[in-house]
């Protein structure tokens, strides 16, 4: 499944990688992409929505819940 966050405080290359290292270090085969532009990261995985939060939030980052659309 795929699941999208908003991590405000997203703001580099070096972000990216943190993040990314953090959720495949927890989920090796999940696909992870992310958009310092737009604060959002996608990541493709069988883990369940709070469990890659709580990685996000472990390696130091925020994550809001975007409002509906």
């Amino acid at each position: 499944m795929y699941l999208e966050f908003v991590v405000p405080d997203m703001a580099c290359s070096s972000c990216v990688k943190s993040i990314t290292r953090a959720i495949q270090s927890f989920d090796g085969s999940a696909e992870v992409q992310a958009n310092t532009d737009t604060k959002q990261v996608t990541v493709s995985t069988s883990r369940a929505r709070i469990e890659i939060e709580q990685t996000i939030v472990a390696a130091g980052y925020t994550v809001v819940t975007p409002l509906p659309q």
